[in-house]
């Protein structure tokens, strides 16, 4: 009988799969990049970017589109926009920029952001800026100030009524304009209706009194809609996203500038590698559904625009670690303790139980066993135990005895001459949220260091490259800003 984790994964998935496969050496290989070099060069733990994945990503979703207007013969238009907060950084932003692309922001900073852009050349005053979110001063102003300056096609989406007095008072030229419809809630989440957007009862009303007639000042020319629970194929989606149809077909009949409905993000990437999304299917349906409504209503079609984050970036990253240590702490329990925290690096682990594609990087051909994964942070919640397909995990035994099992020192000493090498074991897909949401830099959970992170991508003369973007923080940067420096 096979018992390697080779034959563990083969007999449990398809493999290799899109993205996956073993490579000559014995190393796991992410989108034909052989990881055993880089772990060589740069030693772990280390978070690694893949930036050639991001156009993969862009590409795939304007092409499906493409395919489902084609099919549908769609009248409308589509645009991909970018949503910076999965991850604001330069090199994700500007590398998916290079797939002509828009974007879309959530906060006041997002601007500044814009700004850079624009002196880099790497949008124009034509790119489309979609600005979402509950809007402070500092925001409102700043959007403003990108209209006031030439930038033609800004969006603010109305997150609630009052938000257009703001741009009533400080835009100084026509200026288009979103309402974010406020989505109901599934059944099983603690309230009813989303705090974001107004309630699409009252935006009839709000457009007669607040919008109509004043068309030479401002235009409203999105709906916009987003479910947190992603674009799926099931009733609450097709009810939620049939109601922004309905509201626009309502609408388009008494505001001919009406033109686009954003149907936000949502997309799912790949946790596992039993994924399955047909993603041409579902894209297949929104279109399809677009037009059958508006056909029925006799109303023109809208464009349809998307604000990917997670489908965008999310794929184009992995955190690598190795297995520093093994203990057994009981008769069942087998712990393999890695060189950092899941708590600092991946914090949707532990605030959401998010569950990320974890597969060894080496030693496929050993036996494996199943473990329990512990982070070296002191809290007893830093650990993972479960995948997305299975309530369990599963990695290669070490050829070394448990911490905690006896063993002659002449045993010791040949059980680790016969395997020195760590084993590494990667988390992929996990481009989307993490530093976000965890901190880039400063202070994490006593005191663990944030990874090295390397970036590969091509040169400007089309050759595969890796560079270091960040070290390894160090003591010392911890404690200026605690203040002890």
């Amino acid at each position: 009988m096979n018992n390697t984790y080779t034959a563990l994964v083969k007999q449990t998935f398809h493999f290799p799969q899109e993205g996956f496969d073993i490579g000559d050496n014995g190393y796991l290989e992410f989108n034909g990049l052989n990881l055993q070099p880089l772990i060589e060069k740069y030693g772990t733990p280390m978070k690694l970017t893949y930036l050639p994945k991001i156009g993969m990503q862009i590409n795939k979703a304007k092409k499906m589109f493409a395919e489902a207007m084609r099919k549908h013969k769609y009248e409308g238009k589509y645009f991909y926009c970018y949503c910076t907060k999965s991850s604001h950084f330069s090199f994700v932003v500007e590398e998916a920029l290079k797939h002509e692309i828009h974007l879309e922001t959530s906060y006041a900073y997002d601007i500044e952001i814009i700004n850079k852009l624009y002196q880099r050349r790497k949008i124009t005053k034509d790119t489309f800026i979609i600005c979402n979110g509950f809007k402070q001063k500092g925001y409102t102003s700043r959007i403003a100030k990108l209209i006031n300056t030439g930038f033609k096609n800004v969006i603010p989406v109305l997150d609630n009524k009052e938000e257009l007095v703001a741009y009533k008072r400080s835009v100084r030229q026509p200026f288009k304009l979103g309402i974010r419809i406020a989505a109901e809630e599934e059944p099983n989440f603690p309230f009813y209706t989303s705090r974001l957007g107004i309630r699409s009862k009252d935006i009839l009303e709000f457009y007669v009194d607040e919008i109509e007639g004043n068309e030479h000042k401002f235009q409203l020319k999105m709906l916009h809609i987003f479910l947190n629970k992603g674009i799926k194929d099931d009733i609450y989606y097709w009810s939620e996203l049939n109601k922004i149809i309905n509201l626009y077909c309502q609408l388009k009949k008494i505001c001919p500038e009406l033109d686009s409905i954003n149907i936000g993000g949502g997309f799912p990437i790949k946790h596992s590698l039993g994924f399955e999304y047909d993603y041409q299917f579902m894209i297949n349906e929104i279109v399809g559904n677009i037009k059958k409504a508006c056909k029925k209503s006799k109303v023109p079609m809208p464009n349809i625009y998307t604000e990917f984050g997670s489908f965008t970036v999310g794929e184009s990253m992995a955190h690598i670690y190795s297995v520093v240590s093994q203990k057994m702490q009981n008769d069942r329990e087998t712990w393999y303790m890695i060189d950092s925290s899941f708590i600092t690096t991946l914090p949707d682990t532990w605030g959401i139980g998010e569950k990320f594609l974890m597969l060894p990087i080496n030693k496929w051909d050993n036996d494996y066993q199943r473990v329990v994964l512990g982070g070296i942070t002191c809290d007893s919640h830093d650990y993972y135990d479960s995948e997305e397909h299975i309530n369990e995990v599963f990695l290669p035994k070490l050829t070394v005895t448990p911490t905690g099992h006896h063993m002659s020192h002449a045993s010791a000493a040949l059980a680790a001459q016969e395997d020195k090498e760590s084993l590494y074991v990667g988390f992929f897909h996990t481009g989307a949220y993490q530093d976000q949401i965890s901190g880039y830099g400063g202070i994490k959970h006593c005191l663990i260091p944030s990874p090295k992170h390397i970036i590969v991508g091509y040169d400007k003369n089309g050759k595969l490259v890796d560079w270091v973007y960040a070290k390894e923080q160090t003591a010392q940067s911890m404690l200026k800003i605690l203040g002890y420096l």
